[in-house]
């Protein structure tokens, strides 16, 4: 269990996974800059909020609700939840001055197309997580909507992805709580990461070849002197 000042935002775990280095230049050492797809991102999720909450027959939705989990050490901000009413065998939650019980679905809004890895189910699976104990009910699914295709893209919550999820968060927490940013590994996606000019992959990434064809060079040097 963590406290309130171990937690660490929800988001993180999002650019751990895509990248080590980015999560720690923007969540540790407080170093963000934003191009067009970020700026576009922000105002996607901008357009998702701002309807704050809507009630229709059978349906309660929730924009911008701030969550939380002590067992992860997260807060954050989930994009929508929406409450259905609870089946017979469900373990709904109940929600002041509405009758009944409910089931949250948590959605997840990402401006682009699903991504080759599994970052986005995490992060979703995080929000589930917090609604979770907030609430005292158990979530099996929830949904990630990508504006690019205009659908939504449902996700399980499987004991598979929830493990991967808490070991995120705990390697979030270690990376943040060792003060040590991770050192460059250049790759494709690079080039779509905000933090590009400040991080300079590739001329670190040389360097630290470089440094490595050197020590392997002067190894040698010196066994061939021996």
């Amino acid at each position: 269990m963590y406290s309130e000042d171990e937690y660490i935002q929800l988001s993180s775990l999002q650019h751990f996974l895509f990248c080590p280095r980015q999560c720690a230049l923007a969540y540790m050492e407080m170093s963000w800059q934003e191009n067009e797809l970020t700026a576009l991102g922000r105002l996607f999720h901008y357009k998702a909020h701002e309807k704050g909450t809507e009630k229709r027959p059978g349906l309660l939705i929730t924009r911008g609700l701030r969550i939380f989990s002590s067992i992860l050490g997260l807060s954050g901000e989930a994009d929508v939840v929406e409450f259905r009413p609870a089946a017979e065998d469900e373990n709904g939650c109940k929600i002041s001055g509405i009758s009944g019980t409910w089931t949250p679905f948590p959605i997840e809004y990402k401006r682009g197309r699903p991504k080759r890895d599994n970052s986005d189910e995490v992060q979703l699976c995080a929000q589930a997580v917090c609604l979770e104990e907030m609430l005292n009910v158990k979530i099996d699914t929830g949904a990630i909507f990508y504006g690019k295709n205009r659908r939504r893209h449902n996700v399980t919550f499987t004991p598979l992805l929830r493990e991967l999820t808490k070991k995120t968060a705990e390697n979030v927490h270690q990376l943040l709580d060792s003060g040590i940013t991770p050192k460059a590994v250049y790759s494709k996606k690079c080039s779509a990461c905000s933090l590009i000019e400040l991080c300079l992959p590739q001329r670190t990434s040389n360097n630290i070849r470089a440094a490595a064809y050197l020590k392997k060079q002067l190894g040698k040097f010196y066994e061939k002197d021996a």
